[in-house]
């Protein structure tokens, strides 16, 4: 598998693979369904988003050219010295073989080679699946008080996780 930097051929792709309001808005916090290729694309505008797909390469080679099996972002805060993982989702046909964990890990290592030591994710407080994901692939919980004080301005509870480097100090 490869994580290769998304391109606008994959939006409509990605934005077909939520089934319905509720993976929406478990997925991307929208609550307009279905999320369009335009609107996936259109995240790309930010120059503080960088998209990803995670591809399985179907030649040996790593061209990109195999099924694309993932799809997730790395929000970069260079004020804040930063991360952001985001908008993380698996295609239908790849859940519950692992991909998630693979596509989270390979977001993490292109957040920390960028320079961010800090690593945060945020998870609809419904969506158990990506919390096991998340928590499997290394992520642990934020301080309650911490999650508290980030979902002031949020439109839900939102449970906070962070890679542990930040919680033990270790790389």
């Amino acid at each position: 598998m490869d994580l290769l930097p998304f391109t606008a051929e994959h939006a409509a792709t990605v934005a077909g693979w939520p089934a319905s309001p509720e993976e929406v808005l478990l997925w991307c916090g929208r609550r307009e369904s279905p999320v369009t290729g335009e609107t996936v694309a259109g995240w790309q505008e930010d120059p503080e988003v960088h998209g990803y797909v995670l591809v399985e390469d179907g030649d040996g080679d790593a061209d990109g050219d195999g099924a694309l099996l993932g799809y997730g972002e790395v929000w970069t805060d260079a004020e804040e010295d930063e991360a952001e993982l985001a908008r993380v989702v698996v295609a239908p046909p790849a859940r519950g073989r692992g991909v998630g964990r693979v596509l989270v890990r390979a977001l993490l290592d292109r957040a920390r080679g960028a320079g961010f030591d800090d690593v945060f994710l945020r998870v609809h407080p419904e969506n158990a699946v990506a919390l096991r994901c998340y928590e499997g692939a290394g992520f642990v919980r934020v301080d309650p008080d911490e999650a508290a004080g980030w979902n002031a301005a949020q439109p839900v509870a939102y449970v906070w996780l962070t890679w542990p480097a930040r919680v033990t100090g270790t790389p």
